[in-house]
């Protein structure tokens, strides 16, 4: 359900900004296309579940047309991978995308036109007026975020295009994200259809549509890079983003570079660690668990089968080729963008005819410029420089009949462009920066399904690849090279022209056989696989909504969980004639965040308060040791205190202090204090807690990765010291413990029971309960908890613990954190 206490708190905006105008709801069937599994149409199966594919754009080319309805004749645009990852998905199962219209039908919005995109394409438009999407798209996402994740931080904005931080442009990002989650409230049935989010764009989303819908089945693809925590942490709205993806069930990356970038992000940040299991890393969040997926995005075989095999391909295959009989023909297709690295390519061939005179006449670099997707004076540089340095490339090398670089920069049919790909013999890609790039996927089919050549022997291919592209990982048999090395990208180029023909096929077929099988619909069919299986436990769960704005998360707990409340607890309380009332200090009593860890004197009064009560008997449970204690919790007479865990006890300020029946040797910590002291000498950030009856190595001051790093090595170099003694070696969070033993007698009849200590009395006493299991090399797991024991007589105490996890009056859960003082 969801939280009250959050309502309508997403509805950021600029203040300066105009409000959105409220959209008419649309009257659409929640669940589209399909019967409802209890229909007696469908009694034998359930109906598929409904994909919605969220994307900035819809899928769709809009053309003007005075004669077709709404002024447009709208057709889809099967090269958008919104589209194609159609064909992974279930045959029968409906698919609804939503998202705005193509630029040149912008200001066609009607409901009528949405009505009409619907019926006829199953797309769902969202309106934004144009100013907002100017500062939305142009602004917000392409001249700050996009060159943000790819590596570009906004400290020349006059020179390269970016911009610095505006909190105005972030507020229409927020608003747009908002108007998709809008139209999503409208068509969504959250119990049945899964959403499918795409692009850095819609960031935000998923929080809004968490906020709306707690079990919602949400993934996100990222397809775009993920920057190193360096650069993230550079935003200034960067929680709001990492909590934005949290907020999915699944995230999807291109690459583990990109992944790993995340994980670092969430754990620097939010102190989140994450786990690998069967293969799937997950992250848990409040009880949920987000689960990352690593799959590059693949190509649509069959449009480019169908390309190929046009006869208008193969036309232009036939005059390409005798067009540059004779040449060594190298490719590069990219978009005209900062990244791309354009010049750096045509700097690159410049080098390679220096440096090998006898290619010149013979080495021809063919370079198609793709409109670029947003506007700006780097554009502009980027077309400058290119027609620059091949102007001065071929006045240098250039003779009649010969042109070392062809830039291609105006329009170019598939079909010429499919050319071009199935006759070259390499292809040259060296983007300084790139979420994936898909040119070498398709270059390595169309060289592959091309027959225009009439060449029947074996297919080849070479390609020079940046390895800052996405691609690079999955194409181990490329030459892969750094952009920024011209010298280097000449080298390779040369090296791809010389390379014997059966190294050519060898490489060519490895690729081959990587890019068919690793397609589109494989891509979408394993994200699809996946967030059903995330999303699977959803509804064996219970769901808060907890948090403001854009901190807004769901908490997840198990079924049997109930929620304190006031109306529960005070009658209870009431009721009870003797109450045990056990609570935690760090994190429960005391903020976990405070620096003064000492109880504050309104603590102090409440604990005095309920001490007072004679039907109570109230402990502070705590990991830190029994002087500090003292010392904090002096003007408390009636307080009973458990230190270190249990292992010192005592029932008033003025009873005296109990040990419990643990070995009474320390000489242990002669072996692992030195230890300990190596890796904290070797750790800046960590230090050691001595207590009468542990040592603790904290850490969570420390680099988050390096300190996690060396606890798992101080960890195994202490059960290896201290194999021989009777302690017990574990790690916590942000810690690793040394404690004694238990010791324990052997049950009559075999097994093991709990050693319980305390102090026995009229009703109940406060105990620790040691439960051991084996772990190897001689020694045991020990889980030590405070529990209620209970002894038969007439007037029993009822415990009533407060811990981390649980807040009795408002019933917030909050995250647990065990260490070395909880």
């Amino acid at each position: 359900m969801p939280s009250l206490s959050c309502h309508n708190l997403l509805e950021l905006a600029a203040a300066d900004e105009a409000p959105l105008p409220s959209p008419t709801p649309l009257r659409l069937p929640r669940v589209m296309s399909v019967a409802s599994p209890a229909s007696p149409t469908s009694p034998s199966s359930p109906a598929p579940l409904r994909r919605v594919i969220v994307s900035h754009r819809l899928p769709l080319r809009a053309a003007p047309d005075p004669a077709a309805p709404f002024g447009f004749a709208f057709t889809v645009d099967s090269g958008t991978v919104a589209y194609q990852l159609r064909s992974g998905l279930t045959a029968n199962a409906p698919v609804l995308h939503i998202g705005t219209l193509p630029a040149v039908a912008a200001e066609a919005a009607s409901d009528e036109l949405s009505n009409y995109l619907l019926a006829n394409f199953s797309c769902l438009p969202v309106y934004l007026p144009s100013d907002l999407h100017h500062r939305f798209y142009h602004g917000f996402c392409k001249h700050y975020l996009w060159p943000l994740l790819h590596y570009l931080l906004p400290l020349t904005p006059s020179s390269l295009g970016g911009l610095p931080f505006q909190r105005t442009l972030y507020h229409s990002f927020l608003s747009a994200n908002r108007a998709f989650a809008d139209r999503l409230t409208e068509v969504l049935t959250p119990d049945e259809d899964l959403v499918w989010i795409h692009d850095y764009h819609l960031l935000a989303l998923p929080t809004f549509l968490r906020k709306r819908f707690p079990r919602a089945k949400v993934g996100f693809f990222l397809h775009s890079p993920f920057p190193s925590s360096e650069i993230f942490r550079t935003i200034p709205v960067r929680d709001d983003l990492v909590r934005a993806l949290l907020n999915a069930d699944l995230v999807g990356f291109h690459t583990f570079d990109y992944a790993r970038h995340f994980l670092s992000a969430c754990s620097r940040l939010l102190g989140l660690d994450y786990q690998s299991k069967r293969g799937y890393i997950g992250i848990e969040y409040y009880g949920r668990t987000v689960t990352v997926k690593i799959l590059p995005v693949g190509i649509d075989m069959g449009q480019l089968r169908s390309v190929v095999s046009a006869p208008e391909t193969g036309d232009a295959v036939r005059r390409v080729t005798e067009a540059y009989k004779g040449r060594r023909l190298m490719i590069g297709v990219d978009d005209v963008d900062l990244f791309k690295g354009i010049g750096l390519k045509f700097l690159a061939m410049e080098q390679l005819l220096v440096d090998h005179p006898e290619l010149r006449g013979r080495a021809v670099l063919v370079q198609i410029a793709n409109p670029a997707r947003s506007e700006g004076r780097d554009v502009q540089g980027v077309q400058d420089e290119a027609r620059a340095i091949s102007a001065r490339v071929n006045a240098r090398f250039g003779t009649p009949g010969y042109t070392p670089i062809v830039l291609l920069d105006g329009p170019v049919t598939p079909q010429e462009k499919a050319a071009y790909y199935a006759a070259a013999e390499c292809c040259v890609v060296s983007a300084v920066r790139d979420g994936l790039n898909r040119i070498p996927y398709i270059y390595t089919v169309l060289r592959q399904e091309s027959d225009a050549l009439g060449d029947d022997t074996p297919k080849r291919s070479v390609i020079v690849l940046s390895e800052f592209v996405g691609c690079s990982p999955s194409l181990s048999g490329a030459i892969r090279v750094n952009p920024w090395s011209v010298e280097s990208v000449a080298e390779a180029m040369n090296a791809a022209l010389r390379m014997p023909e059966a190294e050519q096929r060898l490489r060519h077929e490895k690729h081959y056989k990587y890019v068919s099988t690793h397609d589109v619909a494989y891509w979408a069919r394993s994200f699809d696989q996946d967030l059903q299986r995330a999303c699977k436990d959803h509804f064996s769960r219970r769901h808060w909504g907890i948090g403001f704005g854009m901190s807004f998360k769901v908490v997840a707990l198990g079924p049997n969980f109930r929620r304190l409340s006031v109306e529960h607890i005070v009658p209870s309380y009431r009721r009870t004639e003797n109450r045990l009332i056990l609570l935690d200090y760090d994190g429960t009593v005391m903020p976990e965040n405070s620096i003064d860890k000492a109880p504050s004197s309104e603590v102090i009064s409440v604990l005095n308060r309920l001490c007072e009560d004679p039907k109570n008997r109230v402990f502070i449970v705590s990991g830190r040791g029994k002087d500090e204690l003292s010392k904090w919790f002096a003007p408390c007479e009636k307080l009973g205190i458990a230190a270190e865990h249990g292992y010192f006890t005592r029932w008033s300020r003025d009873a005296p202090w109990e040990t419990s029946s643990l070995a009474a040797d320390f000489d242990w910590k002669k072996t692992a204090e030195p230890v300990m002291q190596l890796y904290t000498e070797a750790t800046d950030g960590s230090s050691i807690e001595h207590k009468e009856s542990a040592l603790v190595w904290h850490h969570q001051e420390a680099d988050p990765d390096f300190g996690s790093c060396q606890a798992k090595e101080l960890l195994d170099h202490l059960e290896n010291v201290l194999a021989n003694e009777p302690v017990v070696v574990k790690r916590g969070q942000h810690i690793v413990e040394v404690n004694p033993q238990v010791r324990h007698q052997q049950r009559r009849g075999g097994g093991e029971p709990p050693v319980v200590h305390g102090q026995d009395g009229e009703g109940a006493g406060l105990c620790a309960v040691h439960r051991r299991r084996p772990v190897g090399r001689g020694h045991v797991r020990e889980h030590r908890v405070p529990v209620q024991c209970q002894r038969e007589a007439p007037g029993h105490q009822r415990g009533v613990r407060l811990h981390r996890g649980q807040e009795a009056e408002h019933g917030q859960v909050l995250p647990g954190r065990h260490g070395g003082r909880d």
